[in-house]
């Protein structure tokens, strides 16, 4: 697929692997809108285009969670460039602490952010999308943690589960617009995420965790100095994009975990027979999903 002219958004693209992204993407032709809440990173990165030499993004003032803003962003850009083709859903929060300590301002802020700030770009912007006809693409930023839960991880893990589990079914419905969608899942990558904790606002401030220790979280950060560079995830991307894969990895490391999640999922599938009225229901699941993916719209009567 051409990406020349196509025009893009990627919400929290001005730093990290959202600058990684729309950097690849503006290399590839894309025209640019990308979302912001630092102003420092907004100047650096309207700096680096005007070096680069390349048309300069429209870049947007936008908390994800704040769903009014999100509809008038969907006017801005509408305004701005008369279409939407390509849709990263990126910004994100990556907060750490044991899950069972956790407070329900602890899970309104990490879910609000990462699940909901999806939510509220599929619904402000699909529309648009659509409006703009076949070849566009939706995709959704996730993690490892998708797949991968760990112990510090309990709530950020949840909400990378939530991305992938609505953008895997999302991908089914798109198919018939000729929309492409993936779902982007990155490992370890040289980023600022570690300060996540730093920037907690306000209305979230009742947590269950351990206040964030700056000298703490500044020695965890050097596990990101040995991470990859984010123009690089930002290519694997668009190749992915281009591919339209629907799982996007950028990273190489993780065979042995895939191949345990494997092992002892088949393992826990009970040993015995299924009756014929069950298998019969599944093999038409496992028909819609693929007539689906291929571009038809499937009802609740394919599936029985």
């Amino acid at each position: 697929m051409g990406w020349q002219g196509k025009v893009a958004f990627v919400t929290g693209g001005v730093s990290g692997i959202g600058f990684g992204i729309a950097r690849a993407f503006a290399t590839a032709g894309m025209r640019l809108a990308l979302s912001y809440r630092n102003e420092a990173y907004r100047d650096e990165a309207a700096r680096w285009f005007a070096q680069a030499g390349l048309e300069a993004p429209l870049l947007i003032a936008l908390d994800v969670t704040d769903r009014a803003r999100f509809a008038a962003v969907a006017g801005e850009l509408e305004a701005h460039f008369g279409r939407l083709d390509v849709l990263v859903n990126n910004a994100g929060v990556s907060i750490f602490g044991p899950t069972d300590e956790a407070s329900y301002a602890d899970y309104d802020w990490i879910m609000g952010v990462n699940f909901g700030g999806v939510v509220n770009g599929l619904v402000a912007l699909l529309p648009l999308i659509k409006r703009s006809g076949a070849g566009g693409h939706v995709v959704n930023v996730a993690s490892m943690a998708a797949y991968l839960p760990g112990p510090q991880a309990g709530i950020y893990t949840a909400s990378k589960f939530a991305v992938r589990g609505l953008t895997e079914s999302l991908r089914y419905n798109l198919a018939a617009h000729g929309i492409g969608c993936s779902l982007m899942c990155p490992g370890l990558t040289r980023t600022n995420a570690w300060d996540s904790a730093l920037r907690r606002p306000d209305d979230f401030a009742d947590s269950g965790f351990a206040p964030a220790d700056r000298a703490e979280l500044e020695g965890f950060s050097a596990a990101f100095d040995v991470g990859m560079d984010p123009l690089e995830v930002g290519e694997k991307t668009l190749a992915g994009m281009a591919a339209n894969r629907a799982v996007i990895f950028t990273h190489p490391e993780f065979a042995e975990d895939f191949r345990e999640i494997y092992e002892a999922s088949i393992a826990a599938l009970p040993d015995e027979p299924a009756p014929e009225g069950r298998l019969e229901i599944e093999r038409l699941r496992r028909a819609a999903q693929k007539a689906a993916e291929a571009g038809q719209a499937i009802g609740l009567g394919d599936l029985t």
